[in-house]
Formats: C-alpha cells, structure tokens, sequence
C-alpha cells in the first residue's frame, strides 16, 4: 500500500508562552503543500510486530528504531496484534526546514497500518495516537488548514486557500535544529489572532504577521535571511521562513521567474 505524506508552512508562527514543562506554546497557521515523501507498506514474512525500514532518496539520518515511521508503528503494535511489514520510505521533503515531514511521515504511516489491517481506528483515536509522536503529528491525519495552538497539537480548521496563488519554496544548504531555533526566543502575546487570518487580505501580511524565529535564526544564518529578500525582490506578495526554518517561502500572484541567486538550492512550486 501507497501514501504519499505531505508538507506544510507556517503562515504566521508567534511564539507566546514558555510552559512550566519545558516547552512553549505558540499560535499558527499550517497549510498543506503538495511536496510529499512516499511511503510504501506491505506484508513481510518476519516474527509478528517486527518493521523493516528501509530508505531511499533523502537520507534519513538516524537509526531505523529511532524513525518516527518505525515508531508509529510500534505504538500501534502495542495495542494490535500487527503482522510484520516491510516499510520503504522515499525521503523527498528535506528535513530541518521546518515542513513538518516526518511528523507527516509519521501520522501517515498511523494512516496505512489503520486501513491496510482494517483496524478501524477512527480519525479522533489516530489523532490521539499522532499526539504521543510528536506536537504537529496530529495536523497531518487531515492536513488541512488549520490555526494551530498549544504545542502545535491544538487544531481549528480554518477555510483559506492560497489556490489562486504560485506558491514558492526554497530551502538553502543549511539546515535548523528545533534546540537552535529557541534560542534567543522571547515568548510574547501574538500581535495578530492568526485565527482570523482568512478575513485579512493577502497585500496585507507582510508586516501583520511574521515568523517569530527569524530574528534569532536570521542573525546565524543570514542566507535564509538572503532567500526571503530574493523572494520578495521577485514579486512576492508575502515570504516568510516556516516554522523553525530553514526553508523559506514566498507567495506570488502568478508565475515567477525564479532569481539566478536562487537557482542551485532545493526548490518547489505550485
């Protein structure tokens, strides 16, 4: 059985609270792109419970047993009696770029083992299973737009669609880890309730809304800092880094001739 695990990008990301266990709660917004993995499951003739991870593509830099894939599948196999599969995950989305792929990797997997035993676990139930893998696993069982709060885990749908717009997507060499991205973070009330982003128009973003890591990620990496202004001296109507960063994002009204300076990273459109 196929899957094909999305991203996502922070339209907006406000860091507002340091909580007493250690981590913050922050308000965004996560919209889906169409930039996915592929994730690949079927039987395997090996002891009940066991999963066989095996990677192609981007390299995925741990160990099988520490892949959040592998580990959405034990956690179902504590509860199920699961035949062995064999997992094949075709890493595309890069990781430490703020897209969310392997939290989707994960949430999906939960998806596939779900409907490939006919376990009949509803959507709420693999929501709460998401949930023990990681703050934003939730988000991607319906990976829909969503005004995202608490850790990442408390979700509102909201109607908003950017289908009228070429979406652009870049991510530079480097990469940012979730540890770096706090650092220098000063938890504040959002200036913007991200909630009703939909009622305020698009021309009208930039300057409204932002992404609260910029400024600490910005200084130690200013060729992030380098893609956004490439982004908006191409046109943008908004650009912004996604979640901890690195990948950064603009929002055009039409086509748009990708920047020479630009050209050589990793880069998707739609």
């Amino acid at each position: 059985m196929f899957a094909y695990p999305n991203a996502k990008i922070n339209l907006g990301l406000f860091v507002t609270e340091k909580r007493p266990d250690g981590f913050h709660n922050l308000e965004s917004v996560f919209y889906p792109l169409s930039l996915s993995d592929v994730l690949e499951v079927n039987r395997t003739e090996q002891p009940q419970g066991e999963c066989v991870f095996r990677n192609t593509g981007i390299s995925v830099d741990c160990s099988a047993e520490k892949n959040l894939v592998v580990k959405a599948y034990k956690l179902l196999a504590t509860a199920y009696d699961l035949p062995a599969v064999e997992v094949k995950l075709h890493k595309v989305i890069p990781y430490g770029a703020g897209l969310g792929g392997g939290s989707s990797d994960a949430a999906f997997m939960l998806k596939v083992v779900n409907e490939y035993f006919e376990l009949g676990i509803s959507e709420r139930e693999l929501m709460t299973y998401a949930m023990q893998l990681g703050s934003d696993c939730a988000y991607f069982i319906r990976s829909t737009p969503a005004f995202v709060s608490g850790r990442g885990e408390l979700l509102e749908e909201i109607d908003l669609s950017l289908k009228a717009y070429k979406i652009v997507l870049v991510k530079p060499d480097c990469g940012v880890s979730t540890a770096e991205a706090y650092q220098g973070i000063v938890p504040k009330k959002a200036p913007f309730d991200l909630y009703h982003l939909p009622e305020l128009p698009l021309e009208e973003w930039e300057g409204k809304i932002g992404n609260d890591f910029e400024k600490t990620i910005f200084a130690v990496h200013p060729e992030i800092r380098e893609v956004k202004q490439a982004l908006y001296e191409a046109g943008a109507l908004f650009a912004s880094m996604t979640g901890s960063g690195s990948a950064v994002y603009g929002i055009f009204p039409e086509d748009v001739k990708i920047p020479e300076n630009l050209k050589g990273k990793f880069i998707w459109e739609e």
